[in-house]
């Protein structure tokens, strides 16, 4: 049951064995709430990249969106049961950055976040689907090499805001160069790669007899890693967009 992604911790199913069958969460419950998640987050995410972009309150919406988004996801993640309503408070606030950041990158990289998506929704099917026909297996080694590598990462990047609040930033990875081309390409992997253990997951809940709003909830967590995905794909190609 072990898996990096914070939505989706170790003890997330258990307890759940006395529900009736049609009140159980499923495979396919999970997969039409996270359609319906990445609906949301599309159209808020094109309405803040059509109307909010230009407007003078740009910055105050970069800002605090990111924010509350973390806010409802911590609420999602210690009250599941909200996850109905909160699941989908979460997609608009995420989508609401998310339009705001892609339009910056958009003006510096024109087309580059058209080849974000694609390549993050290329991603997402290619492993689904490696997953699927079990050329990619979630055993333990797997998911403990992940977990651990994820967990590095965040390391990384919080020693990094620290050193930030001093003036001091980490040389070469967050560059342009090849150090920073490298290290980005890692991330991505790692990001990628947690999806598999977010499939392996959602199967369990369904083998678990989770409750049916846990469909919700394992829609979210897909779409915390969906999200983390897109972003760190976006910086790999803006760095190399950067080169030429």
């Amino acid at each position: 049951m072990r898996t990096s992604n914070p939505a989706l911790s170790s003890d997330t199913f258990t307890g759940f064995n006395n529900y009736e069958q049609n009140q159980q969460m499923t495979v396919n419950g999970t997969v039409n709430k996270t359609i319906i998640s990445l609906g949301i987050v599309s159209i808020s995410a094109y309405f803040s990249w059509d109307v909010l972009f230009f407007s003078p309150y740009s910055t105050i919406f970069l800002i605090a969106a990111p924010i509350l988004g973390f806010l409802v996801a911590l609420a999602t993640i210690f009250k599941k049961e909200w996850s109905p309503a909160t699941v989908p408070v979460y997609c608009i606030l995420e989508g609401l950055f998310l339009g705001l950041i892609s339009g910056f990158f958009e003006l510096m990289y024109p087309g580059i976040v058209f080849q974000a998506v694609i390549a993050t929704f290329g991603v997402l099917l290619s492993l689904l689907l490696a997953y699927k026909s079990k050329l990619i297996r979630a055993t333990e080694n797997f998911k403990l090499g992940v977990v651990a590598a994820t967990g590095g990462i965040a390391l990384v990047y919080i020693v990094s805001i620290i050193l930030g609040f001093f003036g001091i930033s980490i040389p070469l990875i967050f560059g342009s160069g090849p150090v920073g081309i490298l290290f980005s390409i890692f991330v991505v992997i790692i990001a990628a790669l947690n999806l598999v253990l977010d499939f392996d997951f959602i199967e369990q809940g369904e083998r678990y007899g989770a409750p049916k709003y846990m469909e919700w909830y394992g829609a979210f967590g897909l779409m915390v890693t969906l999200i983390w995905l897109y972003l760190e794909i976006l910086k790999l190609l803006s760095k190399l967009r950067s080169r030429d």
